[in-house]
């Protein structure tokens, strides 16, 4: 691209149109991966083991071009050993609740270990915290509160799905926090590839003792295969490609596209329609978790990888 199609802030980011669409594509492909869970009829937990197991040789390729030069650092591996673990539990719940919740609520509450690590990062700190991050906790909780609510009258099953939700986001911070470690020097593709081999036979041994079926059956390979190449390669290649370009504001608006894609998915594919109150709780939890993302003390990384 030439001069007149990038531009540059004075904290030295440079974007592009291109820059700016593979960022608003990749939360686009990351929103669609509800909506791929629920298609595939190899039952949730499967899928989310198809999901990290058919990248892997894409992954490991990347990996090993982008090798750091030294010796393999045991430690750091065994971090990233930790974070798969954590990332098995968080997909395994995640895909869980996907199938008994509302697709909004599932990116929404999937999300939430934006907040979970924001309070981590206060907390290692020891300070109170800002006007900013207060604001953001209370729009967290009276958000989470509104659909919680929402999804206790709708049904007891839509209830479990979003506590479902909740945990994997629990899972999700944990996951998040050795792996920032790790690839700081392992590599971003490396920690993945540990990631995925770690993570993908826990899943399998989750869902054959949960007694899913794990083979596709009438639905065929097509949504395990859209969903490994939409939400575990081409989600976070767009994005990993795109996020140094971009401050973090631009990154935590960015990433409010994902739970409008998905409850716009879940109102015309299956007939989730939202109400007033449901929107104002989406809002609330998506302004809290924008505060998140931006939020400069708790180091919070960007967008999940799913």
């Amino acid at each position: 691209m030439g001069e007149t199609s990038t531009a540059a802030d004075k904290n030295g980011f440079q974007a592009s149109a291109w820059h700016f669409a593979a960022l608003i594509a990749g939360n686009v492909a990351l929103a669609l991966g509800p909506w791929l869970v629920r298609l595939a009829d190899t039952g949730p937990v499967s899928a989310g083991f198809w999901r990290l197991f058919l990248p892997i040789p894409l992954i490991a390729f990347l990996a090993w071009r982008g090798r750091a030069p030294g010796p393999f650092d045991r430690r750091l591996a065994l971090l990233a050993i930790v974070a798969g673990v954590f990332f098995a539990l968080d997909i395994a719940t995640w895909h869980v609740g996907i199938e008994e919740t509302r697709l909004g609520n599932a990116v929404l509450f999937g999300n939430s270990g934006s907040v979970i690590l924001m309070l981590w990062g206060l907390i290692a700190l020891r300070r109170a915290p800002s006007g900013r991050e207060s604001a953001g906790v209370l729009a967290a909780l009276a958000g989470a509160a509104i659909l919680l609510g929402r999804s206790l009258e709708i049904s007891t099953a839509t209830f479990v799905g979003d506590l479902f939700c909740l945990f994997a986001g629990l899972c999700y911070a944990f996951y998040l926090l050795p792996a920032q470690k790790a690839r700081g020097v392992l590599g971003q593709w490396s920690v993945l590839l540990l990631v995925c081999l770690v993570a993908s036979p826990l899943l399998l041994g989750m869902a054959v003792a949960a007694g899913e079926p794990v083979w596709p059956g009438e639905a065929g390979w097509t949504p395990v295969l859209l969903l490994a190449l939409s939400s575990q390669f081409i989600g976070q290649g767009l994005l990993v490609y795109s996020l140094k370009h971009f401050p973090p504001l631009i990154i935590g608006m960015a990433l409010l596209t994902q739970p409008a894609v998905a409850a716009t998915v879940g109102w015309f594919v299956f007939g989730e329609r939202l109400v007033p109150l449901d929107v104002l709780g989406m809002a609330l939890l998506a302004a809290a978790l924008l505060l998140a993302r931006t939020a400069p003390p708790a180091r919070v990384p960007n967008a999940r990888p799913d």
